[in-house]
């Protein structure tokens, strides 16, 4: 409501300014207009919002895709809001999967070439172009003279498409996520950035075709001598060097990894601050550390664990470790594991998968 306060005003001083109209005059033709005409108003503009969002945001991640593969990336994955799009052991499937804060996602894997000559810029460019290039297309149309409830469907459109090409185009992070503008700077002078979010996609390439941590390259897994922990490119590289030791049942190693990213929790982003959480009570539990697990298990992270298992299967197996070690209730892990099982197939990750279950086995041996 105050949002619709706002527009009106601005709405009546645009009119005022560029019209014969005065502002008085706009604010009593506005009362003048019949209820119906309102509620028509209304529900055109919410309309047309979600319809914006419904177009603009494939669009946008579609960019992204031919970009992307214009600069020699392969395809990996196409997600827009909960659906996505992959291609699993050379065949295309549709599984259920989200990323908290994101309304879409295009994952490529990169050319093989040295470090330095892989190309990002259009990549990360990819989708500001496809909704530059949508804008473009939608204006002249804002000249003819449309019937006023299309007018106004066209003008929320094109409202909404430079917002988000404003909110992508101007470097800027949200919650710790870097946006388009915000990579491309980051990865034109930050080379361990770079190498990092290179790695991240050639692992999520395997893990997504079945491949487990553990049987994956060792240089996805090289740690540089200094990260930089409000930087999650940097960040994910410990993280992914702890999820493999993690995967080859090093519970001792990956703890003291884990504990060292966990101190620095205040500069870290808080999605990823709640994955090494997860892993850190995890550990706590697989090495006999219970009160302290419990101590990180508070409702902020069991509410995570609980959105995110249908997703991650990561989640399942921290749960199941709640229940062995925590609650020594044998019998729920045992109940949590076949349930789990029984949709494996579902998860996207699916090397994650393998791996959380030969953990899982290990655990209720």
């Amino acid at each position: 409501m105050f949002g619709g306060l706002i527009g009106l005003l601005i709405g009546g001083l645009i009119v005022a300014v560029f019209t014969d109209t005065t502002f008085a005059e706009f604010i009593q033709k506005f009362y003048s207009l019949d209820i119906s005409e309102g509620i028509g108003v209304f529900l055109v503009a919410i309309g047309s919002f979600i319809l914006s969002l419904a177009i603009l945001i494939p669009i946008h991640e579609l960019g992204h895709l031919i970009c992307g593969l214009m600069s020699g990336y392969k395809f990996v994955s196409y997600r827009i809001f909960n659906f996505t799009l992959l291609k699993e052991n050379g065949k295309f499937r549709i599984k259920n999967f989200a990323v908290a804060g994101t309304g879409g996602q295009c994952l490529l894997t990169p050319p093989e070439l040295p470090i330095e000559k892989i190309p990002t810029g259009l990549y990360n460019l990819g989708g500001i172009l496809a909704n530059i290039l949508l804008l473009l297309i939608a204006l002249p149309f804002s000249l003819l003279p449309l019937n006023p409830f299309v007018a106004e469907g066209l003008w929320i459109f094109i409202l909404t498409d430079v917002v988000i090409i404003l909110l992508n185009g101007i470097p800027m992070q949200a919650g710790g996520v870097g946006n388009d503008g915000y990579n491309i700077r980051l990865l034109k002078k930050n080379l361990l950035s770079k190498q990092g979010i290179v790695n991240q996609l050639r692992a999520n390439a395997l893990i997504q075709n079945g491949v487990r941590p553990k049987d994956m390259p060792e240089q996805l897994f090289l740690l540089p001598e200094h990260i930089n922990y409000k930087n999650p490119l940097e960040v994910s590289v410990p993280l992914m060097h702890a999820s493999r030791l993690i995967d080859r049942l090093e519970y001792d190693e990956a703890l003291e990894e884990i504990e060292a990213l966990y101190a620095h929790k205040d500069e870290i982003m808080p999605l990823y601050v709640k994955e090494i959480a997860c892993e850190l009570a995890f550990l706590y539990l697989r090495t006999g550390k219970t009160e302290k697990a419990d101590n990180i298990l508070d409702k902020d992270i069991r509410t995570y664990i609980n959105t995110y298992r249908k997703m991650m299967s990561s989640k399942e197996r921290l749960l199941i470790a709640i229940k062995l070690f925590l609650d020594k209730d044998q019998s729920k892990a045992n109940e949590l594991y076949e349930q789990f099982k029984s949709r494996a197939d579902k998860y996207l990750l699916q090397g994650e998968v393998k791996s959380d279950l030969a953990i899982i086995e290990d655990m209720l041996k």
